[in-house]
């Protein structure tokens, strides 16, 4: 049995919890869209062809704010084509997903769908094939109240109120060879200045997302995002960043420990913020928007009549990256929301990719079903309770070996404080395949605490750490009560299972 201590004090704190950090993403691709959130004519459908059946699971999960309409697909996208009557609108080409856009879905019902789900919008441009005019005019036509070109062409097609949306993004991974635009970092980051400028003229209260690197082994990386900076401080917001993980060979005990890859790369682009930042004189902060992260098995890309094909023939809302996750899967998502909130002081923004059936904690059937993955409830739990303060944690750990990493701690955590309700919580994982992990929270500052709950996502029972979250049996990767978990001697005790992620609740003892 393996030993871990966690060491909390309330007066060591790392910044607020930001809401935005519980994101999600919906791009026009594959199913995400069409049989996703929009399936007119599907038994679950409302009058403007929303799957409520969907919609329940998004507000059961809970997050704050979705990315839209792309990724990739923004790089060729005109917005135009997705506003006025929806007879009237031209069918396009994709050539970033090889597929064809009816566009029966655009702007207005995007915004629509967002109210329903109680979510802010953070809507991305086209700075692949587009530019300063057309990123303006969106702006426009979007914010603005009336009495112009846009807005009141805004007004014709049915939204007399602006949509008032306050975040954006600069485009959409450009520094990559396979985006439709791709660009160089001096190219990308005069445009993105430019734009930025343009579009706060437009709207001087919205908030700014320029294009940072893909991932963190781009050859680009790094002085990418220096360039980009150095072009655009003044005029942005934040800086993104986006990463993806999944398991090579059979080498779990690396997969496991991928958050200490999420931690080291969020850690480099802060420091080449701050060194922009000290380099030239500026008073500013810039943040980061981590706007798309997720577990997602690459391999098989090109496979024909498989679920991660990207389309040989142009083909509407084909099946694309649709990963069914075990709950290895849940648990490696759970460090990766550990790891985000640690980094709550700079990672401000962050959107899991995507929301429904492409690499997604939700699923659906055209004209069936809808479930939950197991990579939904880590989501959900830490959506729900992460409130008030993120703590500043001290941890001891029994060490797990992995050949990508070295010898990493075996227990991961973050926890929050909130003062208002008198309430704790600790996220922790186990990353141990095989050993359980006794744990110690040693509480100080937070006087009088009683465990109010305790969850673990783990193994299920006669299952194995492949089990997932198939259609046939959906729950088959949930949370279940972690037994023992007590408060003795001012310090939290409780036995974490093997392969696990875990979440205890505090709250102050009331006399």
């Amino acid at each position: 049995m393996s030993q871990a201590r966690i060491t909390i004090d309330r007066d060591y704190t790392i910044a607020d919890v930001p809401r935005r950090l519980f994101g999600s993403f919906v791009e026009h691709m594959g199913r995400c869209v069409y049989t996703g959130i929009y399936e007119p004519g599907h038994p679950q459908a409302d009058e403007r062809g929303f799957r409520k059946d969907v919609l329940s699971l998004v507000k059961e999960m809970g997050p704050t704010v979705i990315r839209y309409p792309g990724g990739n697909f923004v790089s060729g996208y005109l917005w135009e084509d997705g506003v006025g009557p929806a007879a009237d609108r031209p069918v396009r080409i994709d050539g970033a997903w090889h597929t064809i856009e009816t566009n029966a879905f655009g702007l207005h019902e995007f915004v629509d769908w967002a109210r329903a789900a109680d979510v802010e919008i953070m809507e991305a441009i086209n700075l692949g094939t587009r530019g300063v005019e057309e990123a303006r005019a969106l702006v426009e036509y979007a914010n603005h109240p009336g009495g112009t070109y846009w807005s009141d062409l805004r007004r014709k097609n049915g939204a007399a109120d602006p949509f008032d949306i306050k975040l954006w993004c600069l485009g959409n991974e450009l520094d990559g060879p396979w985006q439709i635009g791709h660009k160089t970092a001096a190219e990308y980051g005069r445009l993105a200045q430019e734009t930025a400028k343009a579009m706060k003229l437009v709207d001087d209260s919205i908030e700014l997302v320029a294009v940072g690197s893909s991932n963190r082994g781009m050859p680009t990386f790094g002085t990418w995002e220096h360039t980009v900076l150095t072009h655009a401080y003044n005029e942005v917001d934040y800086i993104s960043m986006h990463a993806y993980y999944q398991e090579h060979d059979g080498d779990a005990e690396s997969f496991l420990a991928e958050a200490v890859e999420m931690d080291a790369f969020i850690e480099g682009v802060v420091a080449t913020i701050d060194a922009v930042k000290a380099a030239g004189k500026h008073t500013k902060q810039v943040d980061i928007s981590f706007d798309e992260w997720n577990v997602w098995y690459q391999s098989g890309l090109d496979t024909e009549d498989q679920p991660h094909q990207v389309s040989k023939s142009w083909r509407t809302h084909p099946r694309l990256i649709e990963d069914t996750y075990s709950v290895t899967d849940a648990v490696v998502v759970g460090t990766f929301l550990n790891s985000l909130l640690r980094h709550g002081d700079r990672v401000r923004i962050a959107n899991q990719a995507q929301l429904v059936n492409v690499i997604a904690p939700i699923r659906s059937e055209e004209g069936g079903a809808a479930w939950r993955q197991s990579t939904f409830w880590p989501f959900e739990r830490m959506a729900r309770l992460a409130r008030g303060q993120i703590l500043r944690l001290a941890v001891s750990s029994s060490q797990i070996s992995t050949k990508r990493y070295g010898d990493v701690d075996a227990v991961d955590a973050a926890a929050t404080w909130d003062e208002e309700t008198g309430r704790l919580v600790v996220f922790v994982a186990n990353r141990s395949l095989e050993e359980s992990n006794d744990l110690t929270v040693d509480l100080r500052g937070l006087g009088n605490l009683r465990v109010k709950n305790a969850e673990t996502l783990t193994i299920p029972e006669d299952g194995d750490r492949f089990t997932a979250n198939l259609e046939s049996a959906p729950d088959s990767v949930r949370m279940v009560p972690l037994p023992g978990a007590e408060i003795v001697d001012g310090a939290v005790r409780a036995s974490l299972p093997p392969l696990s992620w875990s979440v205890i609740e505090l709250e102050v003892a009331r006399s």
